[in-house]
C-alpha cells in the first residue's frame, strides 16, 4: 500500500478520535451543570447553663424593680415602678421545677414619676392604698422553657383579688457576689396582666386594659447561722 495513503488514513482516524473526545467534554447547550455540594453551616454553640446553688435567697430591694407599663389613649406609654419589693426564692438545683418564689409588694412604694399622678393612682380610683396597703405574688409552678429560661405561674393578689399570672423568666447570672462573698442570683421576668381583673379598670379601654410587667431582681443566699458559743464549763 502506498505509504502516503496509509499516513493520511492514520491522521484522519486520529482527528476523528480527537473530535469525538472534544464533543464528550463540551457541555450540551442548555444543560446546567450539577450544583456543587454546599457545606453545612456550623452548628450554633449551645448556651452554657448557669448553675444556681441550692438554697434560700432573699431579694435585694435596692436591686429589684417591678415596672408596669400601659398605653394612654393611644398617645403615650407611661410607666410606674414599685419600690421596696421584698421576697424569698427557694432554689432546688437538682430539680429547678421544685423551686418557688414569694414576693411582697408594699403599695406605698408606688412611683409613677409625678407627685400628682402618684396621688391619683394611690386613691380609691385605682389601687386604694389606704385600704389595700400590700400586694403579693406566690408561685404555683416552675417549668423549664429553654436554656436558663423558665415559665413561672403564680397567684398575684392585688386589691384583695387573687388571679393567676404567668411570667417568662430568664436567669441573668449566678455565683459568688464580689462584695458580700455570698452566693447570689439575678433574674429578669416579663408578663402581662389585665387591670379589669383586679378592679383597676378606670378609663378602660381608652387607657389600655393590658398592663405589661417587666421585673428585674437580684437575690442573695442567706448566710449560714453562726454556731452558738460553747457554754462555760462545757466539755472540750
Amino acid at each position: 500500500m502506498n505509504r502516503k495513503i496509509v499516513a493520511t488514513t492514520v491522521l484522519s482516524a486520529a482527528l476523528v478520535i480527537g473530535l469525538g473526545a472534544c464533543k464528550q467534554e463540551t457541555a450540551t447547550p442548555g444543560a446546567s451543570a450539577a450544583p456543587a455540594p454546599v457545606a453545612a453551616a456550623p452548628a450554633e454553640p449551645a448556651t452554657p447553663a448557669i448553675n444556681i446553688a441550692t438554697g434560700t435567697y432573699k431579694m435585694d430591694p435596692a436591686h429589684t424593680m417591678v415596672l408596669a407599663q400601659w398605653n394612654h389613649m393611644g398617645f403615650s406609654n407611661p410607666t410606674a415602678n414599685f419600690e421596696g419589693v421584698t421576697g424569698t426564692i427557694h432554689w432546688n438545683a437538682a430539680d429547678p421545677t421544685a423551686s418557688s418564689v414569694e414576693v411582697e409588694i408594699p403599695m406605698s412604694g408606688l412611683r409613677a414619676f409625678s407627685a400628682d399622678f402618684n396621688k391619683h393612682l394611690s386613691s380609691a380610683d385605682f389601687f386604694d392604698v389606704a385600704k389595700f396597703p400590700d400586694a403579693s405574688f406566690k408561685s404555683t409552678s416552675v417549668t423549664a422553657a429553654g436554656a436558663n429560661q423558665y415559665t413561672v405561674v403564680g397567684d398575684l393578689t392585688l386589691k384583695g383579688i387573687t388571679k393567676p399570672v404567668t411570667l417568662d423568666v430568664i436567669v441573668n447570672g449566678a455565683g459568688e457576689h464580689p462584695m458580700t462573698k455570698l452566693q447570689a442570683v439575678g433574674f429578669d421576668a416579663t408578663g402581662t396582666i389585665k387591670r379589669t381583673d383586679f378592679d383597676l379598670g378606670a378609663y378602660a379601654p381608652a387607657v389600655s386594659d393590658d398592663v405589661k410587667l417587666r421585673i428585674t431582681t437580684e437575690a442573695m443566699m442567706e448566710a449560714p447561722a453562726a454556731a452558738a458559743p460553747a457554754a462555760d464549763g462545757a466539755a472540750q
